[in-house]
């Protein structure tokens, strides 16, 4: 028996789904990022998941975006063969129209990020469309749908290498893994995919990635699988790495891996992996012809009792004030809460300032004395001064350090992840500095910017610079003005002390 699938279902599905997954977390996710708090002895990685659990119960409160990232839209469908769709339209072409209306809903209007022209004019399409579409023919009389929200800084980490059929796996990811940086906002989920040719391997990371979390569970019960084994072996190595949430050092990296295999040629032996960040973002729904689909709200009553507060050791800094022998006292380490007037500007007004000073053109602002934050937020609604507004990887501004020092005056900058070795150069010659904002607390970050507006570029949309008047933002001193970086020393001394540990515990 046939079974009709009508187009209106499948689009408001679709956009429901995306809705939800913007503001609510998989509790899975939430329920092991607890246990890593719990379980955290570092205390700059406890501070970034306090803030990150804080962020996911104000985001499931107010329905809005973990992070102002609000992705690519993958999506994985499992058509049952019994199914047809009731529309004129391509399959593609529906579930794009679910992705528009979820993107442009006016109570929590979600940012686009997706740009046409990928090599050359980069024009952003306004409404995140096209979404990235994988279809499998399946026996049955459902229509199965898995979609996640994937952000930049998570997928820009992705690998790929064609392995020799003798390489080791694990030494690879271990390798891998310290070259990704923490521009992925650690903690999260490894997806990996072997087997196949190229480009199935990196679809089997993408899809392994739709799984819930159940690392604690699978070693409680012990693995029964060679596939299992190498789940947990892969986990408790790249923990031991010591790299820590938001790459500050610590004992939580990740919170799982997953992996997806596929026969392979005998010469072969491709393997792919793609981590899932702090914004972990994914649901699962079926159509049976009977109607949309809409998911349930968790409680809030499982989200951790965990409320961020600014420590007592924070420093606040006046940001209209700011002179250059202030950044210089900074240290590593040291917990700030900003105060005052600051630039925003990323990828797209970087080129832009970089191509008008070469022509010799005013800048529309002054840099000189000032701060920079790395950001492309989410559209307000409602009485908000700005959208989910949390920090861009700094690492993609790096080739602009040096100009932007030496040549606006600007005196320091804010971003999330590592620098580096060319921006922290630039940073030690110029006596300026690199501050850390806490990827995936985006919610968290817009409350403390009481005022915004654009002061240049406004045609780049959220790549515009704005001008923030904050109250109180908190980031943390990630380079000094020596060009010390905690995201090199943070993890060798969490290495250390994890491998200490184990050789206690085994002796």
């Amino acid at each position: 028996m046939t079974v009709l699938i009508q187009e209106a279902d499948l689009i408001e599905s679709v956009a429901d789904a995306l809705q939800y997954i913007s503001y609510y977390h998989p509790m899975d996710y939430i329920r092991a990022l607890g246990d890593a708090y719990e379980a955290e002895q570092s205390p700059a990685a406890k501070d970034a998941i306090a803030q990150i659990l804080t962020n996911s119960r104000m985001c499931a409160e107010g329905h809005r975006p973990i992070c102002q990232d609000t992705g690519i839209v993958t999506v994985f469908i499992k058509w049952g063969q019994k199914c047809v769709l009731n529309s004129e339209r391509s399959l593609q072409d529906v579930v794009d129209e679910g992705v528009r209306r979820a993107y442009l809903h006016p109570e929590n209007r979600l940012r686009a990020s997706i740009l046409r022209d990928p090599a050359f004019s980069r024009v952003n399409t306004k409404d995140n469309t096209p979404c990235v579409l994988n279809v499998e023919m399946v026996p049955g009389d459902h229509v199965h749908v898995e979609l996640a929200a994937k952000g930049g800084g998570s997928e820009n980490k992705s690998k790929f290498a064609m392995l020799n059929p003798s390489d080791s796996i694990v030494d690879w990811v271990l390798e891998m893994v310290p070259k990704m940086g923490a521009g992925w906002c650690p903690p999260g989920m490894l997806g990996i995919g072997i087997g196949g040719t190229a480009e199935k391997a990196v679809t089997l990371a993408k899809q392994s990635l739709m799984g819930d979390i159940d690392m604690a569970q699978l070693k409680k019960r012990g693995p029964q699988n060679d596939i299992e084994r190498l789940r947990i072996e892969i986990f408790d190595k790249v923990n031991a790495l010591g790299i820590g949430a938001q790459g500050l050092g610590g004992l939580s990296t990740i919170l799982d891996v997953k992996i997806l295999d596929y026969p392979t040629h005998a010469a072969s032996k491709p393997i792919a992996m793609i981590p899932n960040c702090a914004a972990t973002r994914h649901a699962h729904f079926s159509l049976d012809g009977s109607g949309p689909v809409y998911l349930d709200p968790p409680s809030l009553d499982e989200w951790p009792k965990v409320e961020w507060t600014p420590s007592k050791e924070s420093i606040r800094v006046d940001l209209d004030t700011l002179t250059p022998e202030v950044v210089a006292s900074w240290k590593p380490g040291d917990r700030l809460l900003l105060n005052g007037k600051m630039l925003t500007g990323r990828d797209a007004a970087h080129k832009r300032i970089q191509d008008m000073l070469a022509k010799g053109e005013e800048l529309p602002v002054d840099f000189k004395g000032r701060v920079i934050y790395y950001v492309g937020p989410v559209d307000p609604v409602r009485d908000e001064v700005v959208g989910p507004a949390g920090p861009t990887t700094a690492t993609r501004m790096d080739k602009f350090t040096e100009m932007m020092l030496a040549q606006t005056g600007l005196i320091a900058m804010v971003g999330k992840a590592e620098r580096g070795p060319v921006a922290i150069e630039a940073i030690r010659n110029h006596k300026a500095a690199y501050l850390m904002a806490v990827g995936g607390a985006a919610y968290l970050v817009a409350r403390a910017i009481k005022g915004a507006r654009v002061v240049g570029f406004a045609d780049l949309g959220m790549e515009a610079i704005y001008e923030f008047d904050v109250k109180d933002m908190p980031v943390t001193v990630a380079v000094d003005a020596t060009g010390e970086s905690v995201h090199h020393t943070g993890p060798l001394v969490w290495r250390e002390k994890i491998a200490k540990e184990r050789l206690l515990q085994q002796a």
